[in-house]
């Protein structure tokens, strides 16, 4: 019983400042489209492989103009050469597709004071860690994992600089957007949001061809056959065979990204005007 009272009060006394400055605190959901840019794309972005993204985030007023935001957000990176316009990127004919799931810590500067102006331009920038895992489908349409089959020759002993590489990267989400108020409760907003990555396999595709019958002997036909899929293509196209060991496949020059925009919609918890205080209100003048 004693543990109990003593628990109970513990509670109140940590929930009671929480409610003090609750008028700090949003909670609320990001709605979107993803976007990739790697060694699959010839431009920066191909926007023909656009895809949904959604987040949940919380958010907390430092002050009138900086804000700290922690989300959780997913969405799809997917790319194929069938788009791009270079005949050599085409006759490599390599796709990928992969869910991005990102936990972020991000730091929101406004131009403006929200609660006064009503609206605010602002900039962010922070660090996030992103879980991934690309897959293609083979001819024959079924998905296909492809880390596990080392197109590159990760972890094969006549490759030992070539490790498998990990399905969880840091990310460094950067970008601007606008947010304006709706009511007391309710912010609106929208932002585009670049994340440069520590990763050049979010794609799976990074450096050179290894030798056909070594991928062969050690991971099997399907590592050879999704490696270079240069030999399916059919129609206008000459279909393509095996390069040789050392031929360019992709280029770690660059680390791959990925892009989050769209809009967020939060709500502010408790009541008053942010920033952990109430603004005063004037007292009318009798005369």
């Amino acid at each position: 019983m004693k543990f109990r009272k003593f628990a109970g009060i513990l509670l109140l006394s940590m929930a009671v400042p929480f409610f003090s400055f609750a008028q700090d605190w949003h909670v609320g959901a990001f709605a979107g489209i993803s976007n990739y840019s790697g060694d699959l794309v010839q431009q920066k972005v191909d926007l023909k492989y656009t895809r949904p993204a959604l987040g949940l985030l919380v958010r907390k007023d430092i002050n009138r103009y900086l804000t700290l935001r922690a989300g959780f957000t997913w969405g799809i990176a997917a790319a194929a050469d069938s788009t791009n316009a270079e005949a050599s990127l085409v006759a490599r004919n390599l796709s990928f597709q992969s869910h991005v799931f990102e936990g972020s810590l991000i730091a929101e500067f406004n131009f403006l004071d929200l609660d006064e102006k009503g609206f605010t331009p602002f900039v962010f920038i922070g660090v996030g860690g992103f879980g991934f895992d690309p897959t293609a489908k083979d001819i024959s349409g079924n998905k296909v994992r492809l880390r596990p089959l080392g197109t590159e020759g990760q972890g094969l002993p006549q490759y030992p600089q070539r490790q498998p590489y990990d399905l969880f990267a840091w990310s460094f989400p950067m970008g601007a957007g606008v947010k304006a108020i709706l009511n007391d409760k309710w912010t609106l907003g929208f932002e585009i949001g670049l994340r440069p990555t520590t990763t050049d396999y979010l794609d799976d595709v990074s450096t050179n061809y290894v030798d056909q019958n070594t991928l062969l002997a050690y991971r099997g036909q399907k590592a050879v056959d999704m490696a270079f899929r240069g030999d399916e293509l059919s129609g206008k196209q000459t279909p393509g065979v095996y390069p040789p060991d050392g031929t360019q496949r992709g280029s770690n020059k660059y680390k791959d990204w990925y892009a989050f925009s769209g809009f967020t919609i939060t709500y502010r918890l408790g009541g008053g005007s942010g920033w952990g205080k109430v603004k005063a209100t004037r007292c009318p003048i009798l005369r």
